[in-house]
């Protein structure tokens, strides 16, 4: 019994001893299988990474290429910057044209005390002088003319300012003037082109004391103004045979205003522009003149160009002499 148990045991571990081989190789193929498994999971990983880096390094050049493309402004770019062409010493006006007669709220995109635009218009090219334009004739022994541009004040006397003569425009419509009552009348309102239209909206206001038909005034706003390329005023001072101070006071809305001054007696004229292609400016012009009695110191107030199709335009408030 004892033989037949051991010969058993024995039979039993052979066997076992017999199945070992059959396993083992079994264990270590799994084993590789797995190992090439993870290097070709890593090997994908690294593809991938090349991709999508050579994906984000195409992009990048894509986008300096198309930023270069782009670095000058289009056309219909917005820049920030302030329009040329305006004279030192202009006022900007909060409220502009047109006014009390005659004033409209259709003023399209543009309106008076609208913040300037960021892109100023293109200048004028400079015009050509025809050689076949006579010179103009030499000024009358005797004669002088020089005309500046500076500030309106706050408040303008004219009865202080005008102590020979003055005279003020729209108190009561376009139609409307006051003159200096017992002045010299050397002030002639020659008219001019287009229509004269009444507004209230200047910022700088005068007053009188020594008026007709209305003997005093205290802070008015009002004035006259005309629109469209060409249209205007005209004016003219007597001369006397002694020099004369005439003083201006006008202004503009989106539109440059030529002030053209000459004498009767010949010579050069003189001219002075103000503009603002964005809202209202208005400045006082300063006229010194020497002319004999029966001469002419003539001054014309014109709308050079407008940089609006709503009522571009200058205006008129008043002048005096002394």
């Amino acid at each position: 019994m004892a033989d037949e148990d051991r010969t058993r045991a024995n039979s039993r571990a052979g066997d076992e001893s017999s199945d070992l081989p059959a396993h083992r190789p079994r264990v270590v193929t799994i084993r590789q299988t797995r190992s090439a498994l993870r290097r070709l999971a890593r090997a994908r990983r690294r593809r991938f990474w090349a991709v999508e880096g050579l994906a984000v390094l195409v992009c990048l050049v894509v986008l300096v290429t198309y930023l270069g493309t782009r670095s000058e402004p289009e056309a219909g770019d917005e820049q920030a910057g302030r329009p040329d062409g305006v004279h030192a010493g202009a006022v900007a006006r909060s409220t502009g044209f047109p006014g009390a007669e005659g004033r409209t709220t259709e003023t399209g995109p543009a309106t008076p005390g609208l913040r300037p635009r960021q892109r100023p218009p293109s200048p004028d090219p400079t015009p050509s002088v025809s050689a076949s334009v006579p010179p103009a004739p030499p000024p009358a022994a005797g004669s002088t003319l020089s005309v500046s541009q500076g500030e309106i004040p706050a408040e303008v006397n004219l009865t202080a300012v005008g102590t020979r003569d003055w005279m003020h425009w729209g108190l009561s419509g376009g139609k409307s003037t006051v003159r200096k009552r017992a002045g010299s009348g050397e002030i002639i309102d020659g008219g001019g082109v287009g229509t004269r239209v009444g507004w209230d909206g200047n910022q700088e206001t005068v007053r009188w004391s020594d008026g007709t038909p209305e003997r005093s005034v205290s802070g008015s706003a009002n004035g006259v103004y005309t629109c469209g390329a060409g249209n205007g005023f005209s004016l003219a001072v007597a001369g006397s045979g002694e020099p004369r101070t005439v003083q201006l006071y006008a202004g503009t809305w989106m539109a440059r205003g030529r002030l053209d001054a000459r004498l009767s007696t010949g010579g050069p004229t003189s001219t002075v522009r103000l503009e603002d292609p964005y809202t209202s400016r208005s400045a006082q012009f300063t006229i010194r003149f020497r002319l004999p009695k029966g001469a002419r110191l003539v001054l014309t107030w014109t709308v050079e160009k407008v940089f609006t199709e709503h009522c571009g335009n200058v205006g008129l408030q008043a002048v005096a002499v002394r």
